[in-house]
């Protein structure tokens, strides 16, 4: 399952307003974490306040409980077109690199808080993302 930013801070932030909500999402997956490092970046800059959160995130990726794929320049045509075709919302580039990771790798669910651009987001044939937490 694709994971992006807004999960792990929620998940590493116990004050913040989706702590709960992401922690109990987190005990019902059963499935490896997948990210690019775009998304790590986000959250590493979103938890800039505090040592131990960030220390957590990295500590997730080394023991293996988030895994991170990796993005190169054969992957940037692809991740190009889709900032292309999302320019209105605009797309971010975490976001292009996981919608691009989903649809090279064939995966539809991600844990995020964004409904609003994943829901619009559609993966190769049309298809729409599985989204984590359901609301």
């Amino acid at each position: 399952m694709l994971v992006d930013a807004g999960p792990l801070v929620a998940i590493l932030h116990r004050d913040d307003q989706d702590h709960q909500q992401c922690v109990e999402a987190l005990k019902r997956i059963r499935v490896p974490l997948l990210t690019t490092w775009m998304p790590v970046t986000e959250a590493m800059y979103l938890l800039d306040f505090s040592h131990e959160a960030q220390s957590g995130l990295l500590e997730m990726i080394e023991r293996g409980a988030l895994r991170v794929a990796l993005i190169d320049t054969d992957d940037l045509p692809s991740i190009r077109a889709l900032l292309q075709k999302y320019r209105d919302l605009p797309m971010d580039f975490a976001d292009a690199t996981l919608v691009h990771v989903a649809n090279r790798d064939g995966l539809r669910d991600i844990f995020t808080l964004d409904r609003r651009d994943f829901g619009i987001y559609r993966l190769k044939r049309g298809r729409s993302f599985n989204i984590v937490p359901k609301r």
